[in-house]
């Protein structure tokens, strides 16, 4: 009698697969098509975060829950629990750690507290590495249950406390260029600028232009100026708003340039626009409002087009990187600083190759014209936004230009700034009154269409000579940044709708509407505040803007409006580059591209390359350029990620720092998010902490998902997203990007 076979299964089990994410206290979770997995510690199988993992259903003895060091109970009922069964693939084939010393091994400590494993590596392969290096270990074997991670040490990054060695392990661990090739080097020696080639070449001489540029107190490189000129009823130029008291006579025209210009004008041309403020029905009439006053602004844009082409080893190191990063305490350029500080830079004083885009605008930044060309400018001012802020503050109560003046002489002066006499005091002064008008209407008209406005504050860290943080300043949005901010919108919209008609080929802007998941899973929130009652939540599921609007107006000024705000941004899609124009959702822009900062952004760049084919024709390598554009798009998007990754965690690690020397000190916060071990915080200087549930007692917290907050199933005790609380600052591990706090 012949064995009983077993049986056998027909067809390959499918089990969810999805990346694994780990929190601060060693939980984990792997979002799948099934759902939302959890993964205690215990069960990782020598997975790391950031690992394509595929998982299978754990079973949890109810009965024998254990509490976490945090103090929270698994969740059972929360989410299924799951176990790792595999990695399917790798998101760390090196990890930065610090090395330690114990015979006959050296042990690599992640710097990254989501990876929690240590790397052994021989100390015999290593002798000469002093304990406290940090270091880069590249691994030959991850950890499973029965065996540790394994690895060799690839570099030596410097030892632990050194000035800067904090943030070069953040460099390191996202693994950024740092280093220009020779050929990229060499080539950016050798470029200059030469005016008399530029206007040889057919660039329009418009050096005797106000042009003037707005960054940043610390900026060091400058790709966008502006310029703005009255237009008069005899339809000359007016270097200065004459409204505004500006005596300058009308400009005298000007030959068109040999590069040519993109232009289009008159209602025909800008009919069905999607501009805020230039709608179908005011596209038919606006040309015959003659009594309308109208002023050209001019956005000026560094041609880095024309020194870095597509075939040059410049541009090779610059495609890779894709964008420059701004770190706490540097800047990883794009460009080689010959190009990004110098020779493409808009410093004042200078000549400088420029695309140029005109817009001639109305007092309701109605459009009626847009003209783009080849220029040679010279900046007359450089200015920050703290100055800049002056001259909008002394026209807003009626003051002229000297009570501007007079409070710049008791500003510090930005790196790079030439002397203000008065003629420049007078046409800022002018030039900003009008920026400022038109940025006003700008923002009204673009609500009205549809865009949302998240106001939201970024902290920057000061630093010492040695690296060490000394204080921090909150960078909010102001009516000088609105003033440049507009007019960069502005001509983001006008280019990507140029390139959309004319069927050009170019890497967009794209921003998607929320999902209606997404919307959904906030309902319960918006019916426990009664904003069910005032708003229709079919539209608001939908996606519709004018119903996001009503929300935020709706919870304006209560206690609970950080709670929306906070929910409805993180609703939103994450913005992305793309080869097709999808439109800009949050701008509620039907064409939006980055044109503005090409010495910094390589889609910029992409996107003025394309713009001079219609300037200039074709290039050889322009069916190669096309062709490459969904590569360059999603490489665009993932290197973006990667930079604000970066210097998001270069701050918060200052941050921590800073807040050290405050340690038993109270201060006010929000709670910024709730989880199963515990609620984080975030102060009004941005620095964040999670306030464990080991420090609230013995109490068991259930976490309910929907409502975001924290319920005590004895106290009734509740914690819920963007509540405000008072918490004490706790000491911080070393080279922590969270702080920890305890309630108050």
């Amino acid at each position: 009698m012949g064995r009983k076979r077993k049986s056998t299964r027909r067809s390959p089990q499918a089990r969810p697969r999805g990346i694994l994410e780990v929190a601060p206290d060693g939980f984990c979770f792997v979002s799948t098509a099934e759902g939302e997995f959890f993964i205690p510690a215990s069960k990782m199988g020598g997975a790391f975060d950031g690992d394509l993992v595929e998982i299978a259903p754990a079973k949890v003895n109810t009965s024998q829950q254990k509490t976490s060091s945090s103090g929270a109970k698994k969740q059972i009922g929360l989410r299924p629990t799951a176990r790792v069964l595999r990695v399917i693939n790798r998101a760390h084939d090196t990890i930065i750690g610090r090395y330690e010393v114990a015979d006959p091994f050296g042990v690599v400590v992640p710097d990254d507290p989501r990876i929690p494993f240590d790397i052994f590596t021989m100390r015999s392969d290593n002798p000469d590495i002093k304990h406290g290096s940090i270091v880069r270990v590249r691994m030959i074997e991850y950890p499973s249950r029965n065996t540790a991670a394994t690895g060799h040490i690839e570099e030596v990054l410097g030892l632990e406390g050194e000035p800067g060695m904090d943030i070069e392990a953040i460099i390191a661990r996202h693994k950024l260029e740092t280093k220009f090739s020779d050929a990229a080097l060499a080539e950016a020696k050798q470029l200059q600028v030469d005016a008399e080639a530029a206007l040889a070449e057919g660039y329009a001489d418009e050096r005797d232009r106000f042009v003037f540029t707005i960054d940043p107190f610390d900026a060091r490189d400058f790709d966008d100026a502006i310029s703005v000129a009255a237009v008069l009823p005899n339809g000359g130029l007016a270097d200065a708003a004459i409204q505004s008291g500006g005596t300058l006579g009308p400009t005298t025209a000007r030959p068109v340039p040999k590069c040519g210009h993109i232009a289009e004008s008159g209602p025909t041309a800008l009919a069905g626009l999607d501009f805020a403020g230039s709608s179908t029905a005011s596209g038919s009439t606006m040309l015959e409002n003659s009594g309308t006053k109208q002023w050209r602004i001019g956005i000026h844009i560094a041609d880095v087009s024309h020194y870095v082409s597509w075939s040059s080893a410049v541009d090779a190191d610059a495609r890779k990187r894709a964008t420059s990063v701004y770190l706490v305490d540097r800047v990883i350029p794009m460009l080689p600083e010959a190009l990004s500080n110098n020779v493409c830079s808009l410093v004042p004083g200078q000549p400088r190759r420029v695309m140029t885009l005109d817009v001639v605008v109305d007092e309701n930044a109605n459009i009626y014209s847009v003209d783009c060309h080849l220029s040679l400018i010279e900046s007359k001012a450089r200015l920050s936004y703290d100055q800049a802020q002056l001259y909008i503050d002394a026209h807003r109560v009626g003051h002229d230009w000297h009570e501007a003046a007079a409070h710049m002489a008791q500003e510090p002066t930005p790196q790079g700034a030439l002397p203000v006499d008065t003629a420049a005091h007078e046409q800022i002064y002018d030039a900003l009154a009008v920026l400022h008008r038109f940025a006003q209407s700008r923002i009204k008209a673009r609500e009205a269409a549809g865009g949302i406005d998240f106001s939201t504050t970024e902290a920057k860290v000061q630093l010492d000579e040695l690296g060490q943080p000394v204080s921090v300043s909150l960078r909010k949005r102001t009516d000088a940044t609105s003033c440049v901010e507009e007019a960069m919108i502005l001509a983001n919209e006008c280019v990507a709708r140029r390139l959309q008609q004319t069927q050009t080929p170019a890497l967009f802007r794209v921003h998607e509407a929320p999902s209606a998941d997404a919307l959904s899973a906030l309902i319960p929130v918006l019916q426990e505040f009664g904003y069910d009652k005032h708003l229709s939540l079919e539209d608001f599921v939908a996606g519709k803007p004018q119903a996001l609007q009503e929300l935020l107006a709706l919870s304006r000024g209560k206690a609970e409006a950080p709670l929306v705000t906070n929910l409805l941004l993180r609703a939103q899609q994450r913005a992305h580059y793309s080869a097709e124009c999808l439109g800009h959702y949050g701008l509620a822009s039907a064409s939006y591209c980055h044109f503005t900062s090409p010495i910094r952004r390589y889609p910029d760049l992409v996107v003025h390359r394309m713009l001079r084919t219609q300037l200039l024709g074709k290039r050889e390598t322009y069916t190669q350029e096309v062709d490459s554009l969904p590569w360059l798009a999603e490489h665009s998007s993932k290197m973006e990620r990667i930079a604000e990754t970066a210097a998001r965690e270069s701050q918060e690690l200052k941050l921590v720092e800073y807040m050290q020397q405050f340690v038993g000190q109270d201060f006010e916060g929000i709670v910024s998010g709730v989880t199963t071990y515990g609620l984080f915080v975030q102060l009004e200087n941005t620095a964040e902490g999670l306030v464990p549930l080991r420090s609230l007692g013995t109490e068991y917290f259930s976490l309910d998902l929907a409502a975001h907050k924290l319920i005590g199933q004895g106290s009734g005790q509740v914690f819920r997203l963007g509540q405000r609380v008072t918490v004490r600052v706790q000491p911080a591990t070393p080279h922590a990007r969270k702080l920890e706090f305890s309630l108050v």
